[in-house]
């Protein structure tokens, strides 16, 4: 199953994109790719631009995609917006099982993958898993990755085979 992590951290290289990718490991053995947007910036802001296109039609694409934040003023980054409004409503993401991710410094922000991103990612037509938030502290021995593919990993698998 081919999986793509799609980073919305403004700084490349983050701790949001190591726990994408674990998690990515976690729910497939399939091949995986991630999509850094912070090098994508200033032309996230227009339409047209090719590498964004081919982001998109990448992640579209997809059997499984990883959309991951850091929680920013108690939701999903800018960055990650300006990409997500590049898919048509309703279908942009039809087909592609989707899991929202956020790394957080505490858990009062613990909701935030619920109520603000999952939503944007079901609107656009995607099978959304429920969101798992993350402390970008902790994630990396809390066994929370570890947990949450044990639950889903055989929803995943059972998804890709539809």
């Amino acid at each position: 199953m081919t999986s793509i992590q799609v980073i919305g951290n403004p700084k490349e290289g983050s701790r949001t994109r190591e726990a994408a990718e674990l998690l990515a490991e976690a729910l497939t053995d399939g091949p995986r790719t991630t999509i850094e947007l912070a090098p994508l910036g200033p032309s996230l802001l227009g339409w047209g631009d090719e590498s964004v296109a081919a982001a998109r039609d990448a992640v579209a694409g997809a059997r499984l995609a990883v959309f991951a934040s850091p929680t920013f003023k108690a939701t999903y980054t800018g960055l990650l917006k300006l990409f997500l409004e590049k898919f048509d409503g309703g279908t942009g993401l039809a087909g592609v099982t989707v899991v929202p991710l956020m790394l957080g410094a505490s858990e009062r922000h613990a909701l935030a993958p619920e109520l603000t991103l999952r939503p944007v990612l079901t609107e656009l037509g995607a099978v959304t898993l429920p969101g798992l938030y993350l402390l970008d502290s902790t994630f990396r021995d809390d066994g929370e990755i570890a947990a949450y593919a044990a639950k889903f990993r055989p929803v995943v698998d059972r998804l890709s085979e539809a």
